[in-house]
């Protein structure tokens, strides 16, 4: 396995965010994290990245106001957990986050550059942002354009370019779908599955489970921190009890 995740647990004061959870993705895959609002995906993403703290010893702290994590996290045979999020990201894991997040006041080529901020040269990384434009032509013809100005599919598109730039052995996309309309909606999925098609690893948490299960190769179902079900969209879908209380289908 490319990633793998053993028995990770969060937990915020005494709320338990992340209940004991274990999932692994493999070269080349697309795997996808799906469930209810408030399940935990967005969190079990942010910690597997390093956005959210580890403690070395749990014992050793109790200061109300804390986020815990536990657990063991192993990406293309080295444990990351630990590992400060800069590391992680130099090692090819990468989050695409929830809500886009472009750094608004800068033009679409200036995010882009900031994707590479730990690239291995200024060759490489035009090579990258080639492929980039290749990939999502409205992002050079937008390149000087604010990108707080973008519409929101465009936005969408130049988090998933910026996080392309550090070159992912896997990347991690958060709810790419929020907030657009149908036809972009698709347009995103398309682009993820040509991502795929490279060659990409790819783990992704999104609420459109009815396109996302047609996508993917495995599937892991997470609801109040725990994952309840995994297997392929059409197993999961054959599961009534998943598909209606879960999934909303």
């Amino acid at each position: 396995m490319l990633l793998e995740i053993d028995h990770l647990m969060v937990r915020y004061e005494k709320a338990v965010l992340i209940n004991d959870i274990s999932l692994g993705v493999d070269n080349g895959e697309l795997v996808s994290l799906v469930g209810p609002n408030g399940a935990g995906k967005s969190t079990t993403l942010r910690a597997i990245t390093g956005l959210v703290a580890w403690e070395k010893e749990l014992k050793r702290r109790s200061t109300e106001g804390d986020i815990f994590l536990e657990g063991m996290v192993t990406f293309n045979g080295e444990r990351i957990d630990q590992v400060p999020a800069h590391e992680i990201v130099r090692r090819g894991l990468v989050l695409c986050p929830e809500r886009r997040r472009p750094f608004r006041e800068l033009t679409v080529l200036e995010n882009l550059w900031a994707g590479a901020y730990l690239g291995k040269s200024k060759t490489k990384s035009e090579e990258n942002l080639n492929k980039v434009y290749d990939l999502f032509p409205v992002l050079k013809d937008r390149s000087k354009q604010i990108s707080g100005t973008l519409s929101g599919g465009e936005q969408q598109m130049l988090a998933i370019g910026r996080a392309l730039m550090s070159e992912p052995k896997l990347l991690c996309i958060d709810e790419p779908s929020t907030g657009l309309s149908p036809l972009m909606r698709q347009e995103v999925f398309d682009k993820i599955m040509q991502l795929k098609g490279m060659g990409i690893t790819i783990l992704l948490v999104e609420q459109e489970v009815s396109t996302v299960f047609k996508m993917t190769n495995r599937n892991y179902v997470l609801s109040s921190g725990k994952i309840i079900a995994q297997g392929s969209g059409e197993e999961l879908l054959e599961n009534e009890i998943i598909r209606k209380t879960y999934l909303g289908l």
